[in-house]
């Protein structure tokens, strides 16, 4: 199982979160954690997923990425060690 953390940020509107997690259960991604805000007008949510050993990390990255576009939103996706390394830098 890998660990990856799933940041979305973008103009608010209906249906961002629903994009977002149906996308990630089509590959199979259990949602771990989620919190979400609409600050002003800009809405923001970050998850923690269990991406499945058996899945290809590219692949849900790259359909993650295209729903994010689809929406309108930008849509960042980090394997958890790399989120970890980075934040402490």
């Amino acid at each position: 199982m890998i660990k990856a953390v799933v940041t979305v940020v973008g103009q608010d509107q209906t249906g961002i979160v629903a994009g977002i997690a149906t996308t990630l259960s089509e590959h199979g991604v259990n949602i771990l954690d989620m919190s979400q805000t609409i600050m002003s007008k800009t809405f923001t949510m970050s998850m923690l997923v269990a991406i499945d050993a058996a899945a290809d990390f590219d692949e849900v990255y790259a359909s993650v990425k295209e729903e994010g576009a689809r929406l309108g939103v930008t849509v960042h996706v980090q394997r958890e060690e790399i989120f970890d390394t980075m934040s402490h830098i």
